[in-house]
């Protein structure tokens, strides 16, 4: 049993971080897809041609203890205070953009129920709703707190992904480089966007990161976790999960002592980034290929409806309603589908550097809000009559 757990926590490793880090950096289909995508991608075909096994304790390790500690760690930098005083009008537009998500969602159930999935269907349009709010972090919390079975994970982000990634293409094509009103200040930050992911920003050569960082964002995120436990045992019903609870405490934590965790918020990033890639290669692990190309077409139906009435809905409230320019509702929907390090690229990209800070706070709100707001959707997603 332990050579088993030993050579699956080794292979774990190599399909999370070493195999799908080197696709992405240096091959083009590896940019396309995204390190997420990637290291699913190969787990899933490591386990259907046997080199991992479709079952192990590494993975329930994964998922109830390295995704719960997840959580915490990439919301080390969720001041509110911070996004509300520093984002401006952006602010406004994330804000419409996530209620378009909202909408999104709620049309495209009833025309895509994604069958396929059986029990599952609801859940994953929950889940991808968090996605589309806030990104891949909240995905996986709605996932993991709905229960959602890791075939319908892979088939979920494989589909997801590829209509996430012809979205950013439309967006970039329909936005127009520089600003009118574009001047040098202290508000002005460079971002190497060649370094830019959906999920992480590489370490710097100037990195705080640090054994004695490490130790302490472990200890503070464990703290977080335990407390959110806790609170969920005494105020909520028998096998609800942690997860929600845990945010709203790191968030509130993050708020009200800003500097304390501003110190941390490069390595709670790093040491998020590798759980979830970590949770990613046993949700690919545990699938099946055949299952996943059953599942994906519906998956694909779904989230470019969804991403297409978000843009719609997004365009006629904050354009026609609210006046917001246009650079700042490509910008918000940005933040939304990927979160904020895909925003702070696009920012960059396109010369908008007043631009780039704001659109990395809105991403991080993303991060803080998306998990409960899309769990809230699931009530109301099983009430809705299905059209097909």
């Amino acid at each position: 049993m332990y050579v088993q757990f030993a050579s699956a926590l080794e292979s774990c490793f190599v399909s999370t971080y070493l195999t799908p880090n080197a696709v992405e950096r240096r091959t083009v289909i590896g940019k396309a897809l995204s390190a997420p995508l990637a290291t699913m991608a190969v787990a899933l075909t490591a386990a259907n041609i046997g080199v991992l096994p479709f079952q192990s304790p590494i993975y329930s390790m994964i998922n109830k203890n390295l995704v719960p500690l997840a959580v915490p760690l990439l919301l080390f930098d969720s001041d509110l205070k911070r996004v509300i005083n520093d984002t401006g009008t952006l602010l406004a537009a994330f804000g419409v953009g996530a209620f378009a998500t909202i909408v999104g969602t709620i049309v495209a159930f009833p025309i895509v129920p994604l069958k396929s999935l059986g029990d599952n269907g609801w859940r994953v349009a929950c889940a991808l709703a968090a996605r589309h709010i806030g990104g891949a972090i909240n995905f996986v919390a709605v996932a993991e707190t709905l229960k959602v079975s890791g075939s319908a994970v892979s088939a979920a982000i494989a589909a997801d992904n590829v209509v996430v990634a012809l979205y950013f293409a439309f967006l970039f094509t329909i936005s127009k480089a520089g600003m009118d009103d574009e001047s040098s200040d202290s508000d002005e930050v460079e971002i190497d966007t060649a370094q830019i992911s959906e999920v992480a920003i590489e370490d710097t050569k100037n990195s705080s990161i640090s054994l004695p960082s490490l130790l302490t964002s472990i200890s503070v995120a464990a703290t977080l976790v335990s407390c959110g436990q806790i609170a969920t045992r005494a105020m909520l019903p028998a096998g609800t999960s942690s997860l929600p609870l845990i945010s709203v405490l790191t968030v509130v934590a993050a708020t009200v002592f800003p500097k304390f965790f501003s110190r941390l918020s490069e390595t709670g990033t790093s040491l998020g980034v590798a759980f979830i890639q970590m949770f990613f290669a046993a949700s690919g692990a545990a699938g099946s290929i055949r299952m996943v190309m059953e599942q994906a077409p519906s998956l694909f139906a779904f989230s470019a409806l969804q991403i297409g009435v978000h843009f719609g809905t997004l365009m006629v409230i904050g354009k026609g309603i609210f006046r917001l320019p246009n650079r700042e509702l490509y910008l918000a929907s940005n933040a939304n589908v990927g979160g904020p390090t895909t925003a702070a690229a696009m920012a960059q990209a396109k010369e908008w550097k007043r631009l780039v800070m704001p659109a990395l706070l809105i991403g991080i709100l993303g991060y803080a809000t998306a998990t409960a707001i899309a769990l809230s959707l699931g009530p109301i997603l099983l009430r809705l009559p299905l059209l097909r």
